[in-house]
């Protein structure tokens, strides 16, 4: 019984935390918001790309409660008795840790900081999701207000 409770938490932590839409985080993809909306657009010239990493905002509970049941129910497994409520307990706490710091990493997005030198003369910095096509040197298109949305021009 306890295998089965193990193999149902981890299915629905991996199952959940898989789910995270990281494609809002392109220069190809908009908001509902952000269709039918006049945007500004402009050009310039990529200087430099920087590798970042951009973190979802999440509570991380998922993973959390997650990881305390399954935690927890490693631990019931240990001993007997006042040893075995003890184990449970400490299963439950490091489980609810790791299993947050699990939806933390599956939360992150590969992303790059861009540079551009605008042809107004202005230089701006853009962070979105990474692109092989950003390269220094290339043209791209940069649409939007505050809320930018950059794209390699062909």
């Amino acid at each position: 019984m306890k295998k089965i409770a193990v193999a149902l938490v981890l299915a629905v932590i991996f199952s959940v935390t898989g789910c995270a839409n990281t494609d809002i985080f392109s220069g190809d993809v908009y908001s509902a918001d952000q269709a039918k909306e006049a945007r500004s657009i402009s050009y310039g010239t990529l200087v430099s790309i920087r590798p970042v990493k951009i973190q979802a905002d999440t509570q991380g509970v998922i993973g959390t409660v997650g990881g305390g049941v399954l935690g927890g129910v490693a631990g019931s497994a240990i001993g007997g008795g006042r040893g075995q409520a003890i184990a449970t307990a400490v299963g439950a706490i490091a489980g609810a840790i790791a299993g947050s710091k699990v939806e933390e990493k599956a939360s992150q997005v590969n992303a790059a900081e861009l540079v551009i030198k605008k042809d107004d003369g202005k230089s701006i910095v853009v962070v979105q999701k990474a692109d092989p096509k950003f390269v220094a040197g290339k043209r791209v298109q940069i649409v939007g207000g505050s809320s930018l949305n950059v794209s390699v021009i062909n």
